[in-house]
């Protein structure tokens, strides 16, 4: 399971390093082509589509390492026999939550066939909104493989708490940095 959840970091952790690069290098020509007045017809949409993207690849990314917001200090002050169901019940709403999404989400792509970008008509509206399905089942993956290590950690703390790497803090419980 380690192994596939290696992978399936690194594999996401590429998608996320192209889709920001992707993103700058478009903002990057959108300004400038636009300051030597002559801006893409292009620029904005595209620019929103990769920012789409990078959202719902970085919120699978985010939910693997468990990043995301959380309330562990909620969970480790109720008894211990309540911990495991009380994770365990927040993860099954969570994924069901994007099952339904990706659901919805391929709804939405049938509903599209045929249709194309405003500015780019010969790029299918289904390739742009493909990340809705395939983002919610990413996330879903993601949860499901970090689950384990949550788990061992009696549902209270990062799964680097329980593997004994890094701070094991969550972003709620980290210091806020006065002077850098």
């Amino acid at each position: 399971m380690t192994t596939l959840r290696t992978r399936f970091e690194r594999l996401l952790e590429a998608i996320v390093l192209v889709l920001v690069a992707a993103l700058a290098v478009v903002v990057v020509m959108g300004v400038g082509f636009r300051k030597f007045g002559a801006a893409l017809v292009w620029y904005d949409e595209v620019a929103s589509i990769l920012l789409a993207w990078l959202t719902y690849y970085g919120a699978a990314l985010a939910a693997l390492k468990r990043a995301h917001i959380g309330f562990p200090n909620l969970v480790r002050r109720l008894a211990r026999p309540w911990r495991i169901p009380v994770v365990v019940a927040g993860e099954a709403v969570v994924i069901a939550f994007f099952l339904i999404a990706a659901w919805a989400g391929w709804r939405v792509l049938v509903i599209l066939e045929g249709s194309g970008m405003v500015s780019l008509p010969w790029v299918p509206t289904r390739l742009t909104q493909s990340v809705i399905p395939i983002g919610s089942l990413l996330f879903v993956i993601a949860q499901l493989l970090s689950l384990p290590e949550m788990l061992r950690a009696g549902g209270g703390s990062s799964p680097e708490a329980a593997a004994g790497t890094g701070s094991g803090r969550t972003a709620v419980e980290a210091p806020s940095g006065g002077g850098r």
